[in-house]
């Protein structure tokens, strides 16, 4: 297993690059003297061939709205609307640029063109009361939406090599995905492309139509917030995508005592400091264990909760089934992601949606 541990504020500041996102299979297929073949297939209006060009990047580009926009439903839809701009536009194509760089300039542009009229996403932070209960960041004049954990299955099929999945999990983490939304959206655009993509400077500017001069203005005024960020120790820094065998322990002493209603046995793996987003609110641990008692585990003596395995943000984590009386099935219920760090549960994040089961591959009941 890769078990070399880099610092995602690397990525905030240049040190680290992901050019190896795309595989070698899909440079090696897609620039074969096929290509010109297929291209000119698809612009005769052959819609098996421009699946040939485009599905390859279908998960890179995924994971690539995803990082612009906080959510896996809005980076489904703009995946859809970018190919669509894609065979609308493949007459313009000229082949300057490689196909890959062609169609992520689509996707960038088409997610910055819905980041117009959708909020900012975010996870709740600080501002905790009396009660140990912290209250959401809200963006100015509006309700916050809240970022949307993504699937590692997802990423994994754009990413080729133990090294290259590990950077890929970094740039999609949860600490990650919270510090990219605080930046204006062309900020964040350059970040990416420059930071994670490894976007030469020039590339960047041709993408958004600007000066390089202005490009690097923006480049830099994103890396001081990511910088600042970080120092502050808002950014909580975790091992993606790496699991011992005390992690794999800990994960199934937490599921056991979920299923078997054992509250003492949930607390002992809780760290003192830990913190619980669960938005809108997030907990601290004597929060938590209040809400436990007096709500979610109330009377409950087993049987109650099923957990099921996931992997998100490069993070482990459960999907929670709630046993209901009327159907006696037990019902999509939550998505928690958890950070483990020395032995103990730092941090659970828990996503109250259901509709996100699917895109986990997960059932609506068991």
């Amino acid at each position: 297993m890769y078990n070399r541990h880099v610092s995602i504020f690397d990525l905030f500041i240049g040190k680290r690059k992901m050019s190896n996102l795309a595989s070698s299979e899909i440079s090696s297929t897609l620039f074969s003297e096929n290509f010109e073949h297929t291209l000119s297939a698809a612009r005769g209006g052959n819609s098996d061939s421009f699946s040939q060009l485009t599905e390859p990047y279908r998960p890179e580009l995924r994971a690539h709205c995803y990082r612009m926009l906080g959510s896996i439903e809005d980076a489904e839809d703009l995946v859809q609307e970018t190919f669509l701009r894609a065979w609308r536009r493949l007459e313009t194509y000229q082949g300057r640029a490689s196909f890959r760089a062609w169609l992520y300039k689509i996707a960038t542009n088409a997610s910055l063109d819905a980041l117009e009229h959708l909020p900012r996403r975010t996870l709740p932070l600080e501002s905790e009361n009396s009660e140990g209960v912290m209250a959401a960041e809200k963006s100015a004049g509006n309700e916050p939406a809240w970022i949307e954990p993504f699937p590692d299955l997802w990423l994994a099929a754009s990413s080729t090599g133990p090294e290259a999945r590990y950077e890929a999990y970094e740039s999609i983490s949860l600490a990650f995905l919270v510090a990219l939304q605080i930046l204006p959206p062309r900020q964040r655009t350059v970040l990416i492309l420059a930071d994670v993509m490894d976007w030469a400077v020039a590339e960047i500017a041709d993408v958004l139509g600007i000066s390089v001069s202005a490009t690097t203005s923006l480049l830099r005024r994103a890396r001081v917030t990511m910088k600042e960020r970080n120092q502050s120790g808002k950014l909580y820094l975790s091992k993606v995508g790496i699991q011992d065998n005390q992690t794999r322990q800990i994960l199934d002493q937490y599921a056991r005592a979920w299923e078997s209603a054992d509250l003492n046995g949930i607390i002992s793996l809780l760290a003192d400091d830990a913190i619980f987003p669960m938005p809108p609110t997030v907990l601290r641990k004597q929060a938590l264990i209040a809400l436990y008692t007096d709500v979610i585990l109330a009377g409950d003596t087993g049987g109650r909760w099923k957990l099921v395995p996931i992997h998100a943000n490069g993070q482990p984590g459960f999907a929670f089934y709630r046993l209901d009386d009327e159907t006696h099935q037990h019902q999509a219920f939550a998505l928690q992601v958890l950070t483990i760090k020395y032995g103990l549960v730092v941090s659970a994040t828990t996503f109250g949606v259901p509709a996100l089961f699917p895109y986990f591959g997960l059932p609506a009941t068991l």
